[in-house]
């Protein structure tokens, strides 16, 4: 800052004699020393001819300055505007943080540097921050494995929770996409974890032993990050014995110890049960054929119950060896934490599988007993069946009897019928009516028999339905209505054929008559 020594030097003088300033522009950078600061203002020297002032948020940048800078420090800052009413240029930190941000970043970007960021916030879809203004995101799917939120189902309620955890954590991240113009960043900490994880990848061996953190707990298994790998821990290579559920065996972010059981490009495949001696070596010695064990089932499933004989080893009890009754539902005969003894009947060491049975202990009076109980049971049940089956037969059978017994009914009214046609007609002239006896004598007698017959045979059938003890078959009821039907039929042809007869020799009479 110009110091005045003497008074009486004119001011004109004094210009010429001092150091040469030019207007900063709108926009550009202009470097001042720090007079004085306060809360929310500082003041800048502005190469001794000019004062700056910043205030507001516009102290407030990604390097917090404010709050470390002392008189006398460089300041660098933008100019947002040329004088204020108080003949001060207004300039501002903020923006020219990300003025240099945005160097740094196109510089990171262009480069392929990794630059270190701060989690903010978060949504469904990954985390988000600022960086003096300008934002960044971190997709879920670029997350390195350590911090990938792994759940059950998808569920994205969990997903979000799972993320709000990574607020204020720093990240190590590679800028994969940047938008100038629109003030956004895409980054990747799986990108910047890529060199890391590629060379862990070439050394790694089936057999290793490695240790990381659980990185997911998952109904299948678990998931367990190392040296920026992850591997999966699948369920069956959780224990040796039965895993029901697999948060018991860990929680996202504690140390863990696996051996590496496979490796197919990225995939790896991990254990934890390898880690330990197999108990089904020692199960070899144990446990033989027809041996009596004690145990408590401490699993039931549709085909069977599970007893434990060791820490990690189950037997199973099929369905079909639970009792010498018929076992539909194994509840019905044992329960979970029930202790029972069974026999040894299965025995497959290299499939890890011991098959037991109750029934076998049972004594050979009590499985006659069982045996006798269902056999009463069932022949009970026979003749209840038997019973149902006979009284359904006899309503089929009165059924159709009655059926026949309309046919027949019917059959004799349709003759009384014919017969009242026959007295009708007796108004006509004795000559017709002794022609039509001595023309028609014959052929009413070869009906009259005929309609015997017929009835006789209807007899016959009736009396034939009502003796069948079994069960009259569909095909057997549809044969007898077509033969009543074809027999009715040819009746009535037999009647239409008899009246005309009786017509013509009827008209025949008539004519002789004239003669």
């Amino acid at each position: 800052m110009i110091q005045i020594k003497d008074n009486s030097i004119p001011m004109d003088d004094l210009l010429k004699d001092g150091p040469e300033f030019i207007t900063p522009e709108l926009g550009t950078l202009i470097k001042g020393t720090l007079i004085n600061k306060t809360k929310n203002r500082m003041l800048l020297d502005l190469n001794g001819v000019t004062v700056g002032i910043i205030s507001g948020k516009e102290t407030h940048d990604s390097y917090n300055t404010i709050k470390v800078a002392v008189p006398g420090d460089e300041i660098i800052a933008v100019v947002v505007e040329e004088e204020n009413e108080d003949g001060m240029i207004v300039l501002s930190l903020r923006k020219a943080s990300q003025q240099r941000a945005w160097n740094r970043f196109l510089k990171a970007f262009n480069e392929g540097e990794i630059i270190e960021v701060v989690a903010q916030e978060v949504n469904k879809g990954g985390l988000l921050l600022e960086v003096d203004g300008i934002k960044g995101f971190i997709p879920v799917s670029q997350l390195a494995p350590l911090h990938y939120p792994r759940v059950n189902n998808a569920n994205s309620a969990e997903i979000v929770s799972r993320l709000e955890r990574l607020i204020g954590t720093k990240f190590q991240v590679k800028i994969i996409n940047i938008d100038k113009e629109n003030g956004k960043l895409i980054l990747s900490e799986k990108e910047a974890m890529s060199e890391e994880r590629i060379s862990a990848l070439s050394k790694l061996k089936p057999g290793m032993k490695v240790k990381g953190k659980i990185s997911g707990v998952v109904k299948f298994g678990i998931f367990v990050t190392f040296e920026g790998l992850e591997g999966l821990v699948h369920i069956s290579e959780i224990a040796w014995g039965h895993v029901k559920d697999t948060n018991e065996f860990g929680r996202v972010g504690d140390e863990i110890e696996v051996l590496v059981i496979g490796v197919d490009g990225e995939k790896i495949s991990l254990s934890l049960k390898r880690l330990v001696d197999d108990p089904w070596l020692e199960a070899a010695k144990v446990f033989k054929m027809g041996q009596v064990v004690k145990g408590v089932i401490n699993r039931i499933t549709q085909f069977g119950a599970f007893m434990k004989l060791t820490d990690d080893i189950n037997g199973l009890i099929h369905l079909s060896e639970i009792s010498h009754s018929k076992v539909e539902d194994p509840n019905s005969f044992i329960s979970i934490g029930q202790e029972v003894e069974a026999t040894v009947i299965a025995l497959d060491l290299d499939e890890h599988r011991i098959g037991l049975s109750i029934k076998a202990m049972l004594p050979e009076e009590k499985k006659k007993e069982v045996e006798e109980k269902d056999g009463n049971s069932d022949e009970k049940k026979s003749k209840k069946e038997d019973k149902e089956t006979k009284t359904k037969e006899d309503k089929e059978t009165k059924t159709i009897a009655g059926k026949e017994t309309k046919t027949i009914a019917g059959k004799e009214t349709k003759s009384k019928e014919l017969e009242e046609i026959k007295e009708d007609k007796g108004t006509e002239t004795k000559e017709e009516k002794e022609t039509e006896a001595d023309g028609g004598k014959k052929e009413k007698s070869k009906k009259d028999k005929k309609i015997k017959e017929d009835m006789k045979k209807d007899d016959t059938i009736k009396e034939k339905e009502e003796i069948k003890d079994s069960k009259p078959k569909e095909a057997k009821k549809k044969e007898d209505t077509k033969k009543v039907k074809k027999e009715s039929s040819k009746k009535e042809k037999d009647d239409s054929k008899e009246d005309k007869k009786k017509k013509k020799n009827t008209k025949k009479g008539a004519e002789g008559k004239k003669e």
